[in-house]
């Protein structure tokens, strides 16, 4: 979501971020496996780009602005329901990013429950388009 709007050094910073969330809870998830690759497909990252895991020192710097910040955790909040379930690994990993990107918790909350919405619409339209 609103990938477009990020900067090459935030599309790779994002995907290092997701990879993050998406091994925290020690469980790779073939949903969370094809999010991530719709990720790096949408933001043109090559296949061949090697995922590894990426410390939250300094991504202040490369995700400098307010806008940025959102979409960034709009898109990992997102991928952490890929699964079906937001364990709790994945949330403290967000909200210490949600932390290190200055957005109080109470509006990460309403980040967390827009995403929620937009999943269950998701998963609606899925359902009227497969039956």
């Amino acid at each position: 979501m609103w990938l477009s709007t990020l900067s090459e050094a935030q599309r790779m910073a994002l995907l290092g971020l997701a990879h993050n969330v998406v091994v925290s809870d020690g469980l790779l998830d073939p949903n969370e496996e094809g999010m991530l690759e719709q990720l790096r497909r949408e933001m043109g990252i090559d296949a061949e780009y090697k995922l590894d895991y990426l410390e939250l020192d300094g991504i202040s710097q490369i995700f400098s602005t307010r806008p940025v910040r959102v979409v960034a955790l709009l898109n990992l909040l997102k991928l952490s329901y890929a699964d079906g379930a937001f364990e709790v690994e994945e949330e403290c990993l967000l909200k210490e990013i949600s932390s290190t990107f200055n957005i109080p918790d109470d509006e990460f909350l309403l980040l967390d429950n827009w995403v929620k919405r937009l999943v269950s619409l998701e998963n609606e339209a899925e359902s009227l388009i497969n039956a």
